[in-house]
């Protein structure tokens, strides 16, 4: 079964380091970025995150890979910012 996980790291060159070492499975990694934390109003800028964001589909898995649940986002009530094609992230995450 497919488990969805969503991770937030440092820069997006720790993220792709962590991409570029993984030894298990995935269905699909999107890298969302510095994610959109507050739209812009009249009288304030956009807010991004100082974070950047990795939503992963993973294979047969029943946890996090190894080094990778150090950067889970766990506190998502919702889908957040992105799907996988209509898939309910608090059905299928870990």
């Amino acid at each position: 079964m497919n488990k969805w996980g969503k991770y937030e790291f440092t820069t997006e060159e720790q993220a792709n380091d962590k991409i570029d070492s993984l030894s298990v499975s995935y269905t699909a990694i999107v890298k969302l970025g510095n994610i959109v934390l507050q739209d812009k109003t009249e009288t304030e800028d956009v807010v991004l995150s100082d974070k950047y964001h990795l939503d992963v589909l993973w294979q047969d898995a029943e946890d996090h890979p190894y080094g990778w649940k150090s950067y889970a986002v766990t506190n998502i009530n919702d889908n957040g910012i992105h799907s996988f094609l209509g898939m309910d992230y608090q059905t299928n995450k870990f």
